[in-house]
């Protein structure tokens, strides 16, 4: 059956008949939510979620290294949000990887910049960028006690790569990022890593296993195997994973199809897509 048009992907998480890990805000935080995508555009799970955490009124902060600010603002609006607004309240605080790779350079070496690691010949010093979310996070005085609880959003992680970090470097940056904003601050966060399906890509295996095993709900976005379809996009796989400490109970997982539309995204199960009913 078709999930509701508007808010489709929390839908779809709440139908399940298990509560949903990390969209009900507050009632599950401090939580790693994996995207991946593997032969298809995974980018509208990231739009999604972040207009979702900009409705529940939560502090983001945002790693955007794939695209401007200007693509998300577009996009947002479709959705209902404002990033420009968001960012001006001080809800929002975007850092806009490819605009900043390119003043990097310009700045003398004694300014401190979230991508240093560019002009460094030691590229797998991710530590700046780790002191920009933290900074970015921290509670603050009155004005910040209206936000609810602390996000990162990073899109995406395989960037890194590709500018030289190694996995482990990469891997060791959410680590941090995960005792500061999970454990500390009792946020989430939410990071987009793409799945090359190159068995050479050591690097990106080490990222992608690494990430799956401390993620507590991962979203992995398909291709079709039959290629394009212009009524159904790709699939999405939904894995709940469970605690380690719960070892009796095995982790869930389910399998939907998808339809990307103008303002939303259409789920539905296998086969049962409007265009062959």
């Amino acid at each position: 059956m078709l999930a509701p048009a508007e808010g489709g992907l929390l839908d779809l998480l709440e139908s399940s008949q298990r509560p949903c890990v990390l969209l009900k805000v507050p009632r599950k935080q401090g939580k790693l939510t994996l995207l991946c995508d593997a032969k298809t555009d995974g980018s509208f799970l990231v739009h999604h979620f972040l207009s979702f955490y900009l409705k529940a009124n939560c502090k983001v902060c945002f790693v955007a290294l794939i695209q401007s600010f200007s693509h998300y603002n577009i996009v947002g609006q479709k959705l209902g949000v404002s990033l420009t607004t968001a960012r001006e309240r001080g809800q929002l605080v975007f850092l806009e990887g490819l605009k900043s790779s390119v003043d990097v350079f310009f700045r003398s070496q004694e300014e401190p910049h979230p991508l240093q690691f560019l002009r460094e010949a030691n590229t797998g010093n991710l530590q700046p960028l780790f002191e920009f979310v933290r900074e970015a996070l921290k509670p603050g005085d009155n004005a910040e006690a209206a936000w609810r609880c602390p996000v990162l959003l990073v899109d995406d992680l395989s960037v890194l790569l590709s500018l030289g970090v190694g996995a482990v470097a990469v891997l060791d940056f959410i680590h941090y990022c995960r005792a500061t904003v999970c454990c500390e601050l009792k946020g989430n966060i939410v990071t987009l890593v793409h799945d090359s399906g190159d068995a050479e890509d050591e690097e990106n295996d080490v990222l992608l296993n690494g990430l799956s095993h401390q993620s507590h709900l991962i979203l992995r976005a398909e291709g079709l195997a039959t290629g394009f379809c212009r009524d159904v996009h790709g699939q999405l796989r939904i894995l709940w994973r469970r605690p380690s400490q719960l070892t009796a109970q095995r982790d869930r997982s389910l399998t939907y199809q998808y339809k990307i539309q103008d303002k939303s995204v259409s789920f539905f199960a296998k086969g049962m897509s409007p265009a062959v009913l």
